[in-house]
């Protein structure tokens, strides 16, 4: 059995959207770079996979994303799109016994979301997780709720800071020795079902925003949590922003 350490770095623009999503599926977020590394049951590195991807949906990169990642749109143009990256990846992870290892549920879900997407088939994908994130809290005697920042957690736990942060093949190296250095017995692999969190399609036009989604993504790009005020705001804007009266 191998463990598949990855993180992802995502990406939002709305005004450039090129097409809309299929109607009854969408991809709020677009994957910009696939960091990864195996390791082996005894925890050693015996593959790296670190690919950036060609952006398909949204052209431009937000404002937040390249000041947090240092990503820019060159940057992609000359990689290949998220389809081919996938194929590649999916050699890479060998199949259903590995298990997928990430910092939080996020990626899993924002993962399996391309995927449908793009049409792509995730059968040679496996389903086998742990998100390490609550094992995390657990080991620094938080409650198991609390969401650490992977930094936080590296530092707290004593791991050296060689590279910088919010990378995805870095956050997947962290979150690597995070896991070399927390797992215990009672760490085990729960079973990811991409139906549980589809979004399905509505019986009429209107449509439910995932606003988990929003401050979720809002978390990620300002590495902290977002306090109640600030998450209130966030909806708030999003509300107005639908009625059209802002537009010029």
């Amino acid at each position: 059995m191998d463990y598949i350490v990855f993180d992802l770095e995502l990406n939002q623009e709305p005004s450039s959207v090129k097409s809309r999503p299929a109607p009854g599926l969408q991809l709020p977020f677009e994957i910009i770079q696939i960091g990864a590394l195996k390791l082996d049951s005894g925890f050693n590195t015996v593959a790296a996979f670190n690919r950036y991807v060609k952006p398909d949906l949204y052209e431009k990169i937000n404002p937040f994303v390249a000041e947090l990642t240092g990503i820019t749109a060159e940057q992609l143009l000359s990689e290949q799109l998220f389809p081919e990256i996938y194929r590649e990846f999916c050699e890479f992870a060998g199949g259903e016994d590995s298990v997928f290892c990430a910092w939080g549920s996020s990626d899993m879900k924002q993962l399996y979301r391309s995927v449908e997407y793009h049409h792509l088939s995730s059968r040679h994908l496996s389903k086998k997780y742990i998100n390490l994130q609550p094992y995390a809290s657990m080991y620094l005697h938080y409650p198991v709720k609390t969401q650490l920042r992977l930094e936080y957690a590296v530092r707290a736990l004593g791991i050296p800071v060689e590279h910088s942060f919010h990378n995805a093949f870095y956050d997947a190296y962290y979150t690597g020795e995070i896991l070399k250095k927390i797992h215990n017995n009672f760490m085990k692999a729960e079973i990811y079902d991409p139906a549980a969190v589809r979004t399905r399609p509505a019986r009429s036009p209107r449509r439910t925003i995932d606003t988990q989604g929003i401050i979720e993504q809002f978390e990620k790009m300002y590495d902290r949590n977002m306090t109640s005020q600030e998450k209130d705001i966030i909806l708030l804007a999003y509300k107005m922003g639908k009625t059209g009266q802002f537009l010029k």
